[in-house]
């Protein structure tokens, strides 16, 4: 008989795709197929010419691009020399997750499936197009695609003999059991390892250490907005980077909310517990220490401060012995509660803390072992390097925005990260905080007479500062830059440094503050202010233009006001404006790095 194998692999860069990729695995073991979840690059690529069954989920990034964790295999996928048939023996399907707002919607998903077909492999169903715009969210497209491939699977393996399919009231096994170890068992130091200075070049599984060396506010008091220039120290860490590349932080939760999550789930958080998978092919979490304590679990590894996902309520839901609990969660579970769910969650951000505080009964009933299952890691945040080690050897700066919002609930939201870092003060001892760097999707001009165009308003400057310090220890000129902000005497960051630039010759600057003056100014508008330096720039110089900054209008209006640039001092028509600014973007001439 056929092995009933099923290989599901995910790109996710939120955690979004893991969680449905996690939820297809549990949706394959109630059909007793023998299942594994991986993250596209912790697989071994060259198996895939022997995998029978496959289900690809995967997130489009940025401008269209893969996630993070689906980098290296998107570049093997790729390689021209893949013969045609290779994965004719593959049945397969591909499930994306998208955003519509964006131009490049699904992008990923849509080339995967394509570059699949042409490699041999059979598709069992069309691409899926899940759509973060979607008033469900994109389970209004997931739900009823998994309910096909089921029926597909199935027809092609059916079930063994007597067996059925677990019914969804039946609880699955959690992927480890966890084991408490006796106090008397552990070594006086068994406290959990803090990361230390690696010899390999630190990573996510081998984090730096890096000493906080400064944590300087950059807006004025009186400003809305908390803006901090935040410096670390390198030194002895094999760290390297240029211009354009990103720093990865691995933040922790905050130890009033630990306190609160034990209390909660009744948890001692100084009792050391092992971890063992509850099946063979399943790993170990890799950033966890064995042994390890529950306060570490908590601090540095359960993202208790991420918004819960439908697949939360649904597990809490098993737990539950309150009648009015269970109905509650299962109705936020299942497909009908999706609008509930999306209020009571998504449009307010309620925390998966606060969530637990709302399910008392159920709460205190969580068996410690499913914790895993229940809750996401912490994933890393990414920031640009806003300093050049030709200016500061040994350190690193970013340019952080602290976030805080309101929404219906009384409490402020903050972002788990930036509060963290914002909170973490020098001045009192030796303050250090976990990170890596990695590679940039921006890459600036190697040749020293190519002139750079750099348009960052806000924190979209961080990776523009970074290439103005190397340019200028460098002795470039060429260097010109649009900066927008709020208010000259608020937000300006660095206006100092810029300044002095200017007067040694090495900046020219172009500011555009919104708020200053009666009518909004925005970088957009001083780009067609400056349109004929700009097209010199452009046609007679070979300039490089980069954009950094907030993904919602702003690269739209910057690209229809460099299409202006070349239609008014070019003689483009709209579409040939359209065009060359395309093609720009194709040879790297034209780079963006946004953020939602």
């Amino acid at each position: 008989m056929v092995e009933r194998k099923l290989l599901v692999l995910f790109g996710s860069q939120t955690g979004t795709a893991e969680d449905t990729a996690e939820r297809i695995g549990r949706e394959a073991k109630r059909r007793h197929f023998q299942c594994r979840v991986e993250a596209l690059d912790s697989y071994d690529v060259a198996n895939l010419i022997n995998e029978l069954l496959v289900v690809f989920v995967c997130a489009t990034t940025g401008q269209g691009d893969p996630p993070d964790n689906m980098k290296m295999f998107w570049r093997f996928l790729f390689r021209k020399n893949l013969p045609p048939g290779s994965l004719c023996q593959l049945d397969y399907a591909v499930l994306g997750l998208g955003d519509s707002s964006y131009p490049k919607f699904n992008f990923v998903a849509k080339k995967l499936h394509k570059r699949v077909l042409q490699l041999g492999g059979n598709p069992l169903l069309p691409v899926a197009l899940g759509d973060d715009q979607h008033d469900l969210g994109p389970d209004a497209v997931v739900d009823p695609w998994l309910l096909t491939l089921w029926d597909k699977i199935l027809a092609l393996y059916p079930l063994p003999p007597g067996l059925e399919i677990i019914s969804p009231d039946v609880r699955l096994p959690p992927k480890y059991t966890l084991n408490y170890l006796a106090e008397d068992s552990l070594h006086p130091d068994g406290g959990p390892p803090q990361p230390t200075a690696a010899r390999a070049v630190p990573s996510e599984l081998h984090p730096f250490a890096a000493q906080l060396v400064s944590n300087q506010r950059v807006t004025a008091e009186s400003h809305f907005q908390d803006v901090r220039l935040i410096e670390f120290d390198v030194t002895g860490s094999g760290i390297t980077f240029s211009a354009g590349d990103v720093v990865m932080i691995q933040p922790q939760n905050c130890t009033e909310d630990v306190q609160q999550f034990c209390q909660l789930l009744r948890l001692d958080p100084d009792r050391h517990f092992v971890l063992k998978p509850t099946e063979p092919d399943t790993s170990l979490p890799a950033l966890l220490p064995q042994p390890c304590t529950i306060r570490h679990l908590v601090t540095h590894y359960l993202d208790i401060s991420c918004v819960p996902r439908r697949s939360f309520f649904k597990l809490l839901s098993y737990f539950s012995m309150n009648e009015l609990e269970r109905e509650k969660l299962q109705e936020f579970s299942s497909a009908q509660g999706q609008e509930e769910l999306y209020s009571y969650c998504n449009r307010p951000r309620r925390t998966t803390l606060e969530a637990l505080w709302d399910f008392p009964h159920t709460t205190c009933a969580i068996p410690p072992e499913y914790l895993l299952d229940l809750i996401p890691r912490i994933r890393p945040r990414a920031f640009s390097i806003a300093s050049s080690m030709l200016a500061h050897p040994d350190r690193i700066q970013i340019l952080m925005a602290v976030v805080r919002y309101k929404t219906r609930l009384s409490k402020p939201r903050r972002g788990l990260c930036s509060t963290w870092l914002a909170s973490l003060n020098p001045e009192q001892g030796d303050v250090r905080v976990p990170l890596w760097v990695k590679k940039g999707g921006m890459k600036f001009p190697t040749d020293p007479d190519t002139p750079v165009i750099m348009i960052g308003p806000g924190t979209g400057v961080a990776p523009f500062r970074a290439a103005i310090q190397e340019r200028v220890a460098q002795g470039r000129r060429g260097n010109c830059l649009f900066f927008g902000c709020r208010q000259k005497s608020k937000d300006f960051y660095c206006q100092e440094e810029w300044e002095l630039l200017v007067t040694k010759g090495f900046l020219t600057l172009f500011t555009a503050f919104s708020r200053d003056q009666e009518e909004k100014v925005y970088v957009q508008h001083r780009i067609q202010e400056n349109r004929r330096l700009v097209w010199e720039l452009l046609s007679s110089r070979n300039a490089h233009v980069y954009l950094a900054g907030n993904a919602k209008q702003m690269p739209a209006a910057v690209a229809e006001a460099l299409q202006l640039v070349l239609q008014l001092e070019g003689g483009l028509s709209p579409s040939e404006a359209e065009e060359h600014l395309t093609a720009l973007e194709r040879s790297q001439r034209f780079q963006s790095e946004t953020w939602s």
